[in-house]
């Protein structure tokens, strides 16, 4: 609550978080719109692989031409990162291997960062997270993205005295989706595939938030930061906020959930298609135990909505606004040396499953591709079956065939065992579970 107030104070002080931004796509612009507008803030560089976009996002967001030429930009992100006059990196890119790069470079530097990526944090955050407190940096996930806002709502009931029963977002859902391709993507979001050329929209990615790929990660995030239990399978029941409490509990209490205190999506459609009412597909939730008759007492006197047994009551965020909340992490990370959430343990994972019957010297081509969606499961499960995560599924050969609904493994697939990214995976399986 005092953010604002310590930000001010840095302003008048002179001494203003320095901050650079590693990707100006729709996010990282987003973030620009509102970083000119925060006292006590300056955006030092931006690096993207086209420089010259960057400045243009700059304008677009309506920064001033003189304002603008104060920015250094570069397509150099290693050398952006490097430079005296950053204190906090924003990875904005995506790229699962180029945010594991990112990180190490961070902790190299001593430069903060946080993590918009949270490809990169589903592949190996737990010991991205582990480098980045040994080198005495804050490595954070993104405030306004779900994931973080979700650990905030976990944060707010632990520390009330709550039990957590479950927590995690809204989305559209129904089973067909798994099998959802770049081909298909703009007939389930009612678009015409020429309207979304001329709008610039990217169906690959579009269509990682409908195949569910992106549920998973974001939930495999959520899981690691918050040590809430990673079902094999999320269930995507259909769920209103009304029926919050009603729904996300457990099996033997009348509800869904396999576990008690564990992460789960919900859909805004019925299994037929037809509209949730009061549905959460922008949003995110935390449901929660009472623990005890008088606080259940309390629920019904200040009129929280309960399951009919009056244990159980939830509250939810019916948005999140992305780039424009990001703010909240660089003014934490910078002025209390705190993240919005990360992770604490290797708890969950992300495991490429086929789309449909795949034959041995296939490429896969990675989240929201033609081949594989992700699978959110227990840790300990993807390294049972070996699993290959999802963040190394793209731009590989498979060496045998999968059948559809099967799990990609590392023995179906041709590795390149000295990148980066695969070699801090292999360290992460080898010594955090």
């Amino acid at each position: 609550m005092n953010l604002h107030t310590l930000l001010r104070r840095r302003e008048a002080e002179g001494k203003p978080l320095r901050v650079g931004l590693i990707g100006a796509g729709k996010f990282g612009s987003m973030y620009l719109s509102q970083v000119r507008h925060t006292p006590g803030v300056r955006l030092s560089a931006v690096a993207d692989l086209d420089p010259a976009r960057a400045r243009a996002a700059l304008a677009n967001v309506g920064w001033p031409d003189a304002v603008i030429g104060a920015v250094a930009f570069t397509d150099d992100a290693m050398a952006m990162i490097g430079r005296s006059d950053v204190d906090i990196v924003i990875d904005a890119t995506g790229s699962p291997a180029s945010g594991i790069a990112h990180v190490l470079a961070c902790c190299e530097h001593g430069k903060h960062i946080v993590m918009v990526n949270v490809e990169a944090d589903a592949l190996a955050g737990p010991l991205l997270a582990q480098r980045a407190r040994e080198a005495g940096i804050v490595y954070s996930l993104a405030y306004g993205d779900q994931p973080a806002l979700i650990c905030e709502m976990v944060d707010w009931a632990r520390a009330c005295g709550f039990e957590v029963v479950a927590a995690g977002k809204g989305t559209k859902y129904l089973p067909e989706y798994h099998a959802s391709t770049p081909d298909t993507i703009w007939g389930y979001y009612g678009i015409t595939p020429e309207n979304a050329r001329l709008g610039g929209l990217n169906p690959q990615m579009f269509n990682s938030f409908l195949d569910g790929t992106k549920s998973a990660i974001e939930m495999c995030a959520v899981s690691n930061a918050t040590g809430l239990a990673a079902p094999s399978g999320l269930s995507f029941p259909p769920c209103g906020v009304d029926d919050l409490p009603r729904v996300l509990k457990p099996r033997t209490d009348g509800g869904v959930l396999a576990h008690r205190g564990q992460v789960e999506v919900i859909s805004s459609l019925e299994r037929d298609g037809s509209p949730v009412f009061r549905d959460l597909r922008w949003g995110v939730y935390v449901v929660f135990a009472g623990g005890s008759d008088y606080v259940e007492r309390c629920f019904r006197e200040y009129g929280l909505n309960t399951d009919p047994s009056g244990e159980f009551s939830a509250l939810y965020k019916p948005y999140h606004l992305i780039g424009l909340e990001l703010g909240i992490s660089v003014a934490s990370i910078g002025l209390r040396g705190e993240p919005t959430g990360t992770p604490i343990a290797f708890n969950a994972d992300v495991v490429a499953t086929a789309k449909r019957d795949l034959g041995a010297g296939e490429m896969l081509d990675g989240e929201g591709g033609f081949t594989v969606y992700g699978k959110l499961m227990p840790a300990e499960e993807s390294l049972r079956l070996g699993g290959l995560p999802l963040g190394l599924a793209h731009k590989v050969k498979l060496k045998r065939a999968v059948a559809a609904g099967e799990s990609v493994r590392w023995d179906d697939v041709e590795v390149d065992e000295t990148q980066l990214a695969v070699r801090m995976r292999r360290e992460m399986e080898r010594t955090m579970v």
